[in-house]
């Protein structure tokens, strides 16, 4: 029975072209970080261990997802050397490092599983020593050509940064070194102890000579899809990647049952969910761990972070923060949801309206120019325009209670603690400070006086002054 392939990730490099105090691998790709992305691709294989091989200092230890292993880089430079500071984990993880050996780079996220499994697949079919991942549809300007031997084999890698010295024959070859591999384990590690420093550094790539004249295969994996090519050293090859990856989840959720009907203006998070037959519009913006159900029309210009939005939701321009909005609920236009916000069944929450750390039971409605902070509102509830929840009293927040069927006049405000039973009323303008019980009219504000001739008596005094 084979041993599972172990992958590592090179996580090593500093990063100094990025100009930022965060280590590379940690810069963000549609919200998930680069190691992430290449961890998540490891892990959709068969692989039996992840070890991500980095320096010492670099605060990768606590960022790495839960379960892969941190192996640091303390002696030498290059990527033989940081191959070398995972020695234990290679050779422990098959008892003499007789498994598969995969090698990814930490920045290069778009890598996929498919693509690891199918480098793993020819590496056994071909019973090689090493198998390269390479491709002939992109720009080989600066790649590695791979010079073939007759028997189809890799004969030897072409390093072309100095083109001035590549043979012309050489740079009109356009199948190019991806910088992925697999390896038999005790095979790399036996050539790497034989690899020589060049310029202080000990290259991965010089195990392909060595395993040549000792007759081993050298194999391939040609592949068409180019995005695992596509890496990150500096902010512009980040914005490029990101276009990437954007523009595939968008066609994933696309090919799911989702509509997009302006997706160049549309950004989502790796992580986001999106049910069928839902409409995305112009503008939107989903990030975090947001969970959209079946049949919602969301947008235009509506942002949605960590929200759980349930099936036939509409959400327009409007923000959504941390929030819960159950089935059928209408959010907005110009709606803000703030954490924990909870809406309910069939509910609506209008124009301009605010809710904070709130209930609004199934079948409410606060159409506009509310704002509703720790409070509760029961099931049919109607929130006039202009009502507040007075909620705090400048030391502590505390929570208003509105029942059942309860109908609030326009420009009510509710000082919390307050509660206002089910099927009551409260008049226009009122200032609650009481509870209100069950079934009453609950109104608090000064009776209305007319002062007749104001209007020509403040005319004559602006006269005379």
């Amino acid at each position: 029975m084979p041993q599972p392939p172990t992958v590592l990730i090179m996580a090593a490099g500093h990063g100094t072209r990025m100009r930022s105090s965060v280590p590379k691998v940690l810069h963000r790709v549609c919200g998930r970080t680069m190691i992430d992305w290449v961890v998540s691709a490891a892990r959709s294989t068969e692989a039996g261990r992840v070890v991500c091989v980095t320096r010492p200092g670099s605060g990768l230890d606590r960022a790495l997802p839960e379960g892969v292993e941190l192996a640091e880089q303390r002696a030498g430079e290059g990527t033989g050397a940081a191959v070398l500071a995972a020695r234990d984990q290679i050779e422990s993880a098959s008892g003499l490092g007789e498994g598969a050996v995969v090698i990814l780079s930490g920045d290069h996220p778009l890598v996929t599983g498919e693509l690891i499994e199918g480098l793993l697949a020819a590496h056994a079919r071909a019973d090689a020593a090493a198998t390269l991942l390479t491709t002939d549809r992109i720009d080989p300007t600066g790649y590695g050509r791979v010079l073939r031997a007759p028997d189809g084999s890799v004969e030897r890698l072409i390093e072309t940064k100095n083109p001035e010295h590549v043979p012309p024959e050489a740079l009109a070859i356009h199948e190019v070194n991806l910088g992925s591999y697999a390896f038999r384990g005790s095979d790399l590690l036996s050539a790497l102890d034989g690899v020589r420093e060049t310029d202080g550094e000990r290259y991965l790539t010089g195990v392909f000579p060595l395993l040549r004249e000792r007759g081993q295969t050298i194999a391939t994996h040609r592949t068409d899809d180019t995005r695992s090519a596509l890496g990150v050293n500096t902010r512009a090859d980040l914005m490029e990647v990101e276009r990437v990856a954007s523009r595939t989840l968008l066609e994933r959720h696309a090919l799911a049952g989702v509509s997009f009907s302006a997706p160049e203006t549309i950004y989502l998070d790796a992580e986001v969910e999106i049910g069928e037959d839902t409409s995305i519009g112009p503008g939107v913006t989903l990030t975090g761990a947001t969970r959209i159900g079946r049949g919602c029309r969301i947008g235009p210009q509506t942002t949605i972070h960590a929200g759980r939005i349930g099936d036939r939701v509409s959400a327009l321009h409007s923000h959504l923060v941390e929030c819960e909005v159950a089935d059928g609920a209408s959010i907005g236009p110009f709606a803000y949801l703030r954490p924990d916000a909870r809406i309910g069944e069939e509910a609506k929450v209008g124009s301009f309206v605010e809710v904070k750390n709130s209930t609004v039971g199934r079948g409410a409605k606060v159409p506009h120019l509310s704002y509703v902070g720790d409070a509760d509102v029961g099931e049919g509830s109607n929130l006039g325009a202009g009502n507040i929840t007075a909620n705090y009293d400048g030391r502590a927040k505390h929570r208003t209670r509105i029942g059942r069927n309860v109908r609030t006049g326009v420009d009510t405000a509710f000082v919390a603690p307050v509660s206002v039973g089910d099927d009551a009323y409260t008049g226009a303008g009122s200032v609650i400070v009481e509870d209100v019980p069950e079934g009453a009219l609950g109104i608090a504000r000064s009776r209305q006086r007319n002062v007749e001739g104001y209007a020509e008596r403040a005319r004559q005094e602006n006269q005379s002054e």
